[in-house]
């Protein structure tokens, strides 16, 4: 704790936590596979079985890459679910966990994507939990450490990336759950 009594640790750690606990985790629950690969417009982006992918630059080291292309076209296309779990697991978690908790190393490009919604939501859960136990390890003078080259503004200390961190889950969680609610109403209006 710092010399004014706060715990920016766990002040940081809740602004997540709070949020997955009581709201984001429960509305994933359910998830079905059709859900994940669902889109209400044509020619999203995806997650898709192995050479499947219509974009020049699909990702993945497993039966499923993930729908990509540099530089993105204008507009950018549509995501799924799938494609959003995609990006939050392997870009937002898996590779800061990498990079600055020990976990095994990951990249879009060798990232196993899942098959299934099932599939997906035990990666999100690992590596939430992998996320959190870093962050909490951390302790005080972990989140004043300068990130150095590890990330694209190595001056700014490792409090700035938790804080962007949380605030890229919130905003992309909050997509799927969109994304589902979508899903339910425009089924339920075609009596699915």
């Amino acid at each position: 704790m710092d010399g004014n009594g706060l715990d920016w640790n766990r002040i940081l750690r809740d602004q997540w936590e709070w949020h997955w606990t009581h709201q984001v985790r429960a509305r994933l629950e359910g998830l079905t596979d059709e859900e994940y690969f669902w889109s209400p417009v044509p020619d999203p982006w995806n997650v898709r079985p192995l050479g499947s992918s219509p974009t020049p630059m699909a990702a993945g080291g497993g039966d499923f890459t993930i729908d990509f292309a540099y530089p993105e076209p204008t507009p950018t296309p549509f995501t799924t679910i799938a494609w959003r779990l995609g990006h939050v697991i392997v870009g937002v978690l898996a590779v800061r966990n990498a990079t600055h908790f020990a976990a095994p190393a990951a990249s879009y490009d060798t990232w196993e994507y899942a098959g299934t919604a099932a599939t997906a939501l035990d990666q999100l859960d690992a590596q939430i939990d992998t996320w959190l136990a870093g962050v909490r390890g951390l302790g005080e003078d972990g989140l004043r450490v300068p990130l150095g080259d590890k990330e694209p503004y190595p001056e700014l200390p490792m409090a700035d990336l938790v804080q962007h961190i949380h605030r890229e889950l919130i905003h992309h969680t909050s997509e799927i759950c969109l994304l589902r609610d979508l899903y339910l109403h425009t089924n339920a209006r075609r009596g699915a």
